[in-house]
């Protein structure tokens, strides 16, 4: 009778919980993005040379962002951190992320197409390509990047 009762109860809060998620989603429409869709930018916050193609949301405001990343070939990104949770999977090439607060090949783990990647805020990080790397990012925006080494922000020069 007890677990019947928990089982009740456990229907009805997850009743609750889905009913706003159904019922914001009921005024969206579904919206298909096709690669020939994305609109590829400079980012500002990246060395020269990476592109960004923002599929939903705004990067810059707080919410629920999907932004798309390509950077090229022999691309150096230096130790940073971003100030919320980052969610990464690889979509084509391999990106070579390593953790710490020094850019350290020797620290770097290879991710080929598929991986995916969960990054707590502050976490330092960086990154290398050897061929062009496309990744999807998944972030409740703002999205930030704040260098460990104020030298290595291409914003500031």
């Amino acid at each position: 009778m007890q677990t019947r009762c928990y089982a009740i109860a456990a229907a009805f809060i997850a009743a609750l919980v889905a009913a706003p998620i159904a019922c914001a989603q009921a005024d969206q429409q579904h919206q298909v993005v096709r690669p020939g869709d994305l609109k590829w930018k400079d980012v500002p916050s990246l060395p020269q040379g990476a592109k960004v193609a923002v599929i939903e949301g705004d990067p810059n405001k707080e919410g629920f962002t999907t932004i798309r990343v390509k950077l090229p070939p022999n691309y150096k990104v230096p130790a940073h951190y971003h100030g919320t949770v980052e969610r990464s999977t690889i979509i084509a090439g391999t990106l070579h992320i390593g953790m710490g607060e020094k850019f350290d090949e020797k620290k770097m783990t290879p991710m080929p197409p598929g991986t995916v990647l969960l990054m707590p805020p502050k976490m330092p990080h960086f990154a290398s390509t050897k061929g062009e790397v496309i990744f999807q990012l998944n972030v409740q925006g703002p999205w930030t990047v704040t260098y460990i080494n104020p030298a290595d922000d291409p914003r500031t020069k």
